[in-house]
């Protein structure tokens, strides 16, 4: 495969530097104090971002490393908002323009028309057109994937594919920079912190959570991804592309998806899926990676979880239904929400932003009872206001009160 060059002055243009910050991390950050700042001297940042580039100084700042407990606890790295702007710069413009023609369709993590739910509508289809065949599922799932990506192994990738050496540079700077010793530090820093916090609390699960805390783990020198950072997405899909296609291309399952570290293999022999599952190990081993003890075959009458959904034949039907935690997840979010806004506490546009997340992903599964006893009779019965609110089949909310 021809390697493609002349890649670093895509990233130095003026307009896609504010492009980069106008449609994607202006939008899309959350701390939007920072926003405020950066765009009180929005020229000036700009120009700043454009001079570093031009005269390849960057070198990557520090993270703001923390922790995030829902839907489970998870290390988030954070950075300002040049470096956001920076590393999607490289992963738009560098990245994703020389990796996206070499990945497969059903690689489906952060790509644009190719994400969770482009992948949930391609599995509904096969599992729905072979519904009445014997149908296995191998599900495979990487130990600690971003821990374990090998720094080495992805700068070889990347020279395979890329010659320019401005742009490798600046990639290696942003894949190295998880080896800075501050990182684990604050890592271990915060992991006693919230231990502590945690037995000192009332929360009748405290081993559980004790139990999670300690399984986060540190960075390997010369291992791991910033965990947050659009980079290390883009790293993550990359990583295993040349694994996809000969799983897709020479192993020829009846369909194959992988999602960042999960993935699913589909066929009507389970002795073919246990041929494929010690392929696969061999492949991974040569990546410096192995699957955990969540690997495993399944049936389809015995279902198997994917993407936020659980997938299972009942009746000669395929079911598609939500996972448990999420419905509890969901139900909570809303309820808690919809006091807050007859408390005058939070305007229904929060409300709606919230509740439109939730039912767009929500939809792609049988999940009509769900959305109604949710959004429906818990809002009437709740708050005793009969028939002032109407709510469709797609949990949209229309308000008859002033």
């Amino acid at each position: 495969m021809r390697r493609r060059g002349n890649l670093y002055h895509r990233i130095t243009d003026i307009k896609n530097i504010k492009y980069i910050y106008d449609k994607k991390v202006r939008l899309n950050t959350k701390n939007k104090v920072a926003i405020e700042r950066f765009d009180e001297y929005y020229a000036s940042n700009i120009a700043r971002i454009k001079y570093i580039l031009d005269n390849k100084l960057y070198k990557p700042g520090k993270y703001n490393i923390f922790l995030i407990k829902e839907p489970k606890v998870r290390l988030i790295m954070s950075q300002s908002i040049a470096d956001k702007i920076i590393n999607h710069l490289v992963s738009v413009y560098i990245l994703e323009y020389v990796f996206d023609r070499l990945l497969i369709d059903n690689n489906i993590a952060t790509r644009v028309g190719k994400g969770t739910h482009y992948g949930i509508n391609k599995l509904k289809s096969y599992l729905n057109l072979h519904i009445n065949e014997d149908l296995y599922i191998l599900k495979f799932d990487i130990k600690k994937y971003f821990f374990n990506i090998s720094h080495d192994i992805l700068k070889r990738i990347i020279r395979d594919n890329i010659k320019d050496n401005d742009a490798i540079n600046i990639i290696d700077s942003i894949i190295d920079s998880t080896n800075e010793s501050y990182i684990n530090e604050k890592i271990n820093e915060i992991k006693k912190k919230e231990i502590k916090k945690i037995k000192l609390s009332n929360n009748k699960n405290k081993d559980k959570l004790i139990r999670e805390i300690n399984d986060i783990p540190l960075c390997k020198h010369g291992y791991s991804l910033s965990l947050g950072c659009v980079s290390s997405q883009v790293f993550a899909i990359i990583f295993l592309y040349k694994i996809d296609n000969y799983i897709k291309r020479v192993l020829k399952p009846g369909i194959y998806i992988r999602y960042m570290d999960d993935g699913i293999l589909v066929s009507n022999s389970k002795e073919y899926l246990k041929y494929c599952l010690k392929e696969i190990e061999k492949l991974m081993n040569t990546y410096e990676l192995e699957l955990n003890s969540k690997t495993r075959i399944y049936s389809i009458d015995d279902g198997f979880d994917f993407l936020g959904f659980r997938f299972v034949r009942r009746n000669g039907k395929l079911c598609v239904r939500v996972k448990n935690q999420t419905k509890r997840r969901f139900k909570r979010k809303m309820k808690n929400l919809y006091k807050l806004y007859f408390d005058n506490k939070v305007s229904l546009d929060i409300v709606n932003q919230v509740k439109y997340s939730y039912i767009g992903h929500l939809r792609y599964g049988d999940t009509y009872n769900l959305v109604d006893n949710t959004l429906n009779r818990y809002f009437k019965d709740k708050y005793d206001i009969g028939d002032y609110v109407i709510i469709d089949e797609y949990g949209k909310i229309q308000l008859l009160i002033e």
